[in-house]
């Protein structure tokens, strides 16, 4: 008790700071996982009939996932310097495969029946994609954000190591001060903080799910 009483006590005499660095981790996420699903969608519509580049791009993304992070954020520093861009680059990356995998999935589950009734009423290529093709992959689709941003969120907090924003700031600190009075708070305010913000945007995606989902589709 003593210690979520001393954890209660950090969080509030530290509120504006906490708050700030919220706002912080936050704006970083949602630029990266807008420019990553916006990337990934495009990929996903053009690959999707291309088995070669399918191939090859799911490939590519997929080998940006087995590297260290903190060796890929400091990979970037000597191109555009310490802080947000190096690691909102190297966090666009690691966000890449779930949007796109799960696009591609989305697009190849829509029946061809669907597909070739819209072409027969007359609509082009991109009126079928718009509004028949992406509509019915969107719940795939939006799984994929759900994903990406929850992974974005968490791995987020190191780019504090390369001179970035964020919730991070706190676990660095903390470790950093082990032993000390109110570093395990520290510690505990960034972990906590960070899985709150990755609940409360997955909620958030969830609801736009559940709203831009066609109502045929609706469970």
């Amino acid at each position: 008790m003593e210690a979520l009483q001393n954890f209660i006590t950090y969080v509030q005499n530290n509120s504006d700071y906490i708050t700030e660095a919220t706002l912080q981790h936050l704006r970083i996420v949602l630029i990266v996982i807008a420019f990553a699903t916006v990337t990934s969608v495009l990929l996903g519509v053009w690959i999707q009939t291309r088995p070669l580049a399918r191939a090859l791009v799911l490939s590519t993304a997929s080998i940006f996932l087995t590297l260290p992070a903190l060796a890929l954020f400091a990979l970037f520093i000597p191109i555009m310097g310490i802080g947000n861009p190096p690691a909102m680059l190297a966090l666009w990356m690691y966000a890449l495969l779930p949007i796109l995998r799960n696009t591609v999935t989305g697009l190849d589950s829509v029946p061809p029946a669907v597909t070739e009734s819209a072409r027969g009423m007359g609509l082009t290529g991109t009126q079928r994609l718009l509004k028949v093709k992406l509509p019915l992959a969107l719940p795939v689709i939006m799984a994929g954000v759900r994903v990406a941003t929850l992974l974005t969120v968490g791995l987020a907090a190191i780019a504090v190591l390369v001179g970035g924003d964020g919730l991070g700031i706190f676990i660095r600190s903390g470790l950093s001060r082990n032993g000390l009075p109110n570093a395990a708070e520290q510690v505990w305010t960034g972990t906590v903080f960070i899985v709150a913000l990755g609940l409360l945007l997955d909620l958030v995606l969830a609801a736009f799910q559940r709203v831009a989902t066609p109502r045929g589709l609706k469970v």
